[in-house]
């Protein structure tokens, strides 16, 4: 063998050892990111901008369908079966999900987001028409509701589920999926960790926009369709008089209908809002005779793409609808 040669052999080996060494470390740069598990688009788009760069999470309810009825396809069924991770408010909200998360999310984190830390709960209404504001929210406050511990009270069947709504809430919701996936995902926590920070500084001057933006009509009384936003009347002082109905999938009775437009008579609601979803001519009963106007507002983002920008729309949305209306015409 010539020295050359003999020279040449172990460069080879150690090239040959390189090139493993780099399609192992490509193999383990390439691991796929974690399967999640999202049910309602505001909490997705949440989800979604911590999980930006590295992976995207799956949503359940694409469009206007409720989530108080839903039923799983059996793409929704496997995505769940094969998801290590999941995001839902709870059974207050995603009723139709309880069952299937026993069987078909049983391998799953299960993140039940009305009992998360930092999340503020609030108790659902009862009846077509309300206390005020402030009564409402002296009633809250005996609950010992905080932004910085889990409520005793937030595994109770009465639990309003709608509490993305409320911009504190969205902030722990980030903050708490950060910390979840990189549970789960180590390897990509820094990565989760950051992009929560940003999806937190975006939520706080998205706070104070809408804050400005409602300053002008925090005390115009409305009726809207269904209670789905009392965290956005709380959190920004609104002045919701009421609702049409108590539950979205059924029709309200005569004596219910009778109920609501006598509120919106006594308060001088300026307007009545219908949602996408559900049975926009109930309005017009109610607003009938009336010198209401009519407006609409979408707690979910039903006809909104998906994705980390979806959870900015629905608020802005939802202020938008209600200054339009509620604005005094000058």
């Amino acid at each position: 063998m010539s020295a050359c040669h003999a020279l040449r052999r172990p460069l080879h080996l150690l090239a040959g050892a390189g090139l493993l060494l780099f399609a192992a470390l490509g193999s383990a740069q390439a691991q796929p990111a974690p399967k999640v598990f999202v049910t309602v688009k505001p909490v997705h788009a949440l989800v979604a901008g911590v999980m930006q760069g590295v992976g995207e999470p799956y949503l359940l309810l694409k469009g206007g369908e409720s989530p108080h009825s839903y039923t799983l396809k059996p793409s929704d069924a496997r995505a769940l079966s094969e998801s290590a991770l999941v995001f839902w408010v709870g059974e207050s909200l995603e009723t139709f999900l309880e069952h299937p998360l026993e069987t078909l999310g049983k391998q799953a984190r299960i993140v039940e987001l009305a009992e998360a830390k930092g999340i503020e709960s609030l108790e659902g209404r009862e009846g077509g028409a309300w206390e005020s504001h402030e009564a409402a929210h002296d009633h809250d406050k005996k609950h010992d509701h905080s932004h910085d511990k889990k409520h005793a009270h937030a595994a109770h069947d009465g639990i309003d589920g709608h509490l993305w709504l409320d911009p504190h809430n969205a902030e722990a919701i980030v903050t708490v999926a950060a910390e979840a996936l990189a549970g789960i995902d180590p390897a990509n926590a820094a990565a989760y960790r950051d992009n929560a920070q940003k999806m937190v500084e975006r939520i706080e001057a998205l706070d104070a926009e809408l804050t400005a933006q409602l300053a002008p009509v925090k005390d115009r009384p409305y009726i809207v369709f269904h209670d789905a936003y009392q965290y956005f009347e709380a959190h920004y002082g609104l002045k919701a008089v009421g609702s049409i109905t108590l539950s979205p999938e059924r029709q309200p009775s005569a004596q219910r209908l009778t109920e609501i437009r006598k509120r919106l008579a006594d308060s001088g609601a300026a307007c009545v809002f219908s949602e996408p979803q559900f049975r926009p001519a109930l309005v017009d009963v109610v607003i009938e005779g009336s010198t209401a106007k009519r407006g609409e507002l979408d707690p979910i983002g039903a006809a909104l793409p998906a994705g980390p920008d979806a959870y900015f729309e629905v608020m802005r949305g939802l202020a938008t609808s209600l200054r339009d209306c509620l604005m005094p015409q000058s």
